[in-house]
């Protein structure tokens, strides 16, 4: 039986800050939020949730749940690039007539949207490459070729969201600060004096990793850097995009690093004393059978994982030239 789709919601958190529940066809993940936070005769809205048919009228609903509409709208700004959190910026920035304010180092959002065959492409070699089955990979690719974005359409950021550019609400100013790991593109939003944190997808209501691969040198290594300097900014009330606020902060924090440190040492424990395939790995770290829903996130983890290992010269790949054919996938071992 088809799963039952959410309605938007629309509810207030505190005065002048309105959390904007709207709805996702993912399983496993029903909704995402966006923000708005009051600003003179209007509201920064932070983050757009994913486009697909009848998106922007989910969003408009949770508006007019707590008395906005999408003219209200003075600014758009997005922790990250993720189709689920950019996805209908153009649309919202046509309405509303607004800019939009976004970290710079959102290639591995835009190139597939430029290219989607390419991009494609690539992510079946690193399937491949990881030792997933061909007759796996065929399916996968039909599966896929024809899923929308669930981005409307590209636009440009007016302005770059990076460490230090100030957002004035009148909950008072927000700073940006970039916390990559999760994606390259994504930032933080702090208000000091309240000690309020807009999270994006660093912190979640509950503890779940996801890095892309593939587009920065270290993605575990920077996610850690980055929740250190969320620690520091010892924030008390966390807006995120996937759950209610919280205030436990700092617990999540520990709590994320805590599991970072376990899947990375079970990467490495997993590998033994024989070279394996990340397809190999994924049942021993995570417990489950690689499949289909989970192919995506377990690979782009584990090889993350790896990479990170390789950095500390714990692991390596097996020399390609040491009796193992090109065409084979790759191969991992302890050093």
């Amino acid at each position: 039986m088809p799963r039952q789709r959410e309605l938007a919601r629309g509810e207030r958190v505190l005065p002048g800050l309105w959390r904007l529940r709207l709805p996702l066809p993912w399983p496993g993940v029903p909704h995402c939020n966006a923000w708005a936070l009051a600003a003179g005769s209007g509201v920064v809205l932070v983050d757009t949730g994913m486009h697909e048919p009848g998106s922007l009228a989910q969003l408009e609903l949770a508006l007019h749940q707590v008395h906005l509409r999408l003219e209200h709208v003075r600014l758009v700004a997005c922790t990250h690039a993720h189709a689920d959190h950019y996805g209908q910026a153009a649309p919202i920035l046509e309405r509303a007539g607004c800019e939009l304010w976004m970290h710079p180092n959102h290639e591995h959002a835009v190139r597939p949207l430029q290219d989607p065959e390419h991009s494609l492409a690539r992510r079946i070699e690193v399937a491949r490459q990881s030792g997933v089955p061909e007759a796996a990979l065929a399916l996968y690719a039909e599966r896929v070729k024809e899923l929308p974005s669930g981005i409307a359409a590209w636009h440009e950021p007016d302005r770059p969201l990076v460490t230090g550019v100030e957002i004035d609400t009148d909950l008072g100013t927000w700073t940006a600060y970039e916390t990559p790991g999760h994606a390259p593109s994504h930032v933080c939003l702090f208000q000091p004096e309240r000690r309020l944190l807009v999270s994006g997808d660093h912190l979640l209501g509950r503890i779940s990793l996801y890095f892309d691969y593939g587009w920065s040198p270290d993605p575990v290594g920077e996610f850690l850097r980055s929740l250190d300097l969320v620690e520091g900014l010892d924030a008390r009330l966390c807006v995120a995009g996937h759950a209610r606020p919280f205030t436990d902060v700092g617990a999540h924090i520990a709590a994320n690093r805590k599991l970072v440190h376990e899947r990375v040492e079970s990467v490495a424990a997993a590998l033994g004393g024989e070279p394996r395939t990340v397809a190999e790995l994924v049942p021993e770290v995570y417990g489950e059978q690689l499949t289909e829903l989970n192919a995506g996130w377990w690979l782009s983890q584990t090889l993350c994982y790896l990479r990170h290992l390789e950095l500390a010269g714990r692991v390596r790949r097996q020399d390609p030239d040491a009796g193992v054919a090109a065409t084979e996938p790759d191969r991992w071992r302890t050093t």
